[in-house]
């Protein structure tokens, strides 16, 4: 068992990181199970052997976990290999990216300013941010801050805004006035980083602090989470850091980090299995971190406190069949499991996968992420360690989960098929490929450019997404990104009445309108 006491003076390297924590060995106590009459197998018993399977079934380089019970992180540990080009083992302290799971540490930094009396929940995020604006003036003057962090703007997600883009965060938040509603305001759960990225920099609004020195200020200090960062910048330099891998022609590959420095608030926080265990102790205590008082208890009930409802789809009702409600609460999502609210959220990234859940009325919290997101990891081991706690049962999460993933795949492989079904062939372009050349533009997403390369045009939408174009039937092609993780999209020119193009529909983003003829 790791035990992190709180005692300030203790020696070593590694108590400097995270006062009183000291490695240790011992064995595990013997839990009773809720409801056994006698001593049963300790919840821990056989974990490795099946995140061994675990790994083995989703060809993943590997993974860290840990287990927190009441004040106790009962386990750090690390399975598998950072790159799968190496040998170097993941541990306890190996960083990767917490992606979405990030959005509770926004949550937390805006209730201590709720503690102090800065802000409310409910005040209009104009009262605070008076540049902020979206495209129904009615929403802008109503949006509040609990709106902002409970995924009920009414707001599609928008994320090619902030994904692979060249947009800062303020520019990001900006933009976001010319997305336009999915459905109406406070309608519906639609799940929205742009809203949690304009959190993040209310913040600094308030304070005059960034979001990110906020929380190394005020969170990751006082939890000794001191590897904990909110920058990608120069990660790969560090030591002890995690390799992206992503699944490409069904091998797993190798990738850098992309910078998504710009996701602030909503999903930019890099951490160990380690450091989150001290999170989610902090969670678990109500507020309270080593006698220390972090957040005030209405604020930590109130992030888990539904906001609002979502609606279960198929696989969820599939998988959860004794599940009967989902909501978003602030910053997590919470359901009921096996008669307990369960508090958790998940997040991923390219290469990276994370899932957080607690248990707050069983004292339990876990955290694993994984360094593959091609996979449903994180989530196999969260319910297969919530089942370990509370009760046996004849159920492998691994072995359901794998199933429903390659029914996905299989779903993916039929609709390529039917839109392979669908291409007229025999077609051409309407123009010459020199017609297609030019710049283009939208309020939304910026500039792109279609260049010809020898007999092949070229789109470049952002930094990132740079690709050749294979014409599919009539003006529709194809782009393959030379990125090969960011896959393919169609992009589709429109001509005006002239005969020449108009606009061109990228998918992922919109349509930009054509602002010149040259090259």
């Amino acid at each position: 068992m790791i035990h992190r006491t709180c005692d300030r003076s203790s020696a070593g390297s590694a108590a400097r990181r995270i006062p009183g924590f000291r490695h240790a060995v011992v064995t595990l106590p013997l839990l009773l199970l809720p409801g056994a009459v006698g001593a049963q197998e300790p919840p821990l018993s056989g974990l490795d052997a099946f995140v061994d399977r675990v790994l083995d079934t989703w060809q993943a380089p590997g993974l860290a976990l840990a287990v927190v019970k009441g004040d106790s992180v009962l386990l750090a540990k690390g399975y598998g290999v950072r790159d799968i080009r190496g040998d170097s083992r993941i541990d306890e302290e190996t960083l990767f990216a917490v992606a979405s799971t990030s959005k509770a540490f926004t949550v937390a930094a805006l209730g201590m300013l709720v503690d102090e009396g800065l802000i409310s929940w409910d005040d209009p995020v104009t009262e605070h941010l008076p540049a902020f604006q979206l495209s129904d003036p009615y929403v802008t003057r109503e949006i509040t801050v609990r709106d902002l962090l409970s995924h009920r703007s009414g707001l599609p997600r928008g994320d090619r805004l902030w994904y692979g883009s060249p947009f800062d965060r303020d520019e990001v938040i900006r933009r976001v006035r010319y997305l336009e509603p999915a459905w109406s305001f406070r309608s519906a759960y639609g799940y929205q980083n742009i809203m949690f990225v304009t959190a993040g920099e209310l913040i600094e609004a308030v304070t005059g602090i960034s979001w990110d020195e906020f929380l190394r200020r005020r969170i990751f200090d006082p939890l000794g989470m001191t590897r904990t960062t909110t920058t990608t910048r120069g990660i790969e330099a560090l030591e002890n850091v995690a390799t992206p891998h992503v699944v490409e022609d069904g091998e797993v590959t190798p990738v850098g980090w992309r910078n998504f420095d710009n996701l602030g608030g909503a999903g930019a926080v890099n951490s160990n299995v380690l450091e989150m265990a001290q999170w989610i102790r902090l969670q678990l205590g109500g507020g309270v971190y080593c006698g220390r008082r972090l957040l005030s208890d209405s604020v930590v009930k109130e992030m888990h406190t539904p906001q609002t409802v979502i609606r279960m789809g198929k696989t969820t009702e599939h998988l959860f069949p004794e599940t009967h409600f989902q909501a978003y609460g602030l910053g997590w999502t919470l359901q009921d499991y096996r008669g307990r609210k369960l508090v958790r959220h998940g997040g991923s990234l390219d290469g990276m996968r994370t899932h957080v859940g607690m248990i707050p009325e069983e004292d339990l919290g876990v955290v694993i992420i994984t360094n593959l997101n091609n996979s449903w990891i994180p989530e196999v081991v969260l319910y297969h360690l919530l089942d370990a706690f509370l009760g046996p049962r004849d159920k492998d999460w691994n072995q359901a989960m794998y199933a429903v993933y390659l029914e996905s795949q299989k779903e993916n492989e039929e609709r390529r098929a039917k839109e392979e079904a669908s291409r007229v062939r025999g077609t051409s372009p309407s123009l010459e490929l020199d017609g297609y050349v030019g710049a283009y533009a939208d309020s939304l997403y910026g500039e792109a450019r279609v260049r010809r390369e020898s007999d092949v045009l070229v789109l470049e939408v952002g930094p990132y997404f740079v690709g050749e174009l294979e014409h599919w039937h009539f003006d529709v092609f194809r782009a393959r990104w030379r990125d090969e993780q960011l896959g393919q999209a169609w992009v589709e020119f429109r001509l005006n009445r002239q005969g020449k193009v108009a606009e061109m529909e990228v998918e992922g983003w919109r349509a930009f309108q054509k602002t010149d003829r040259g090259g």
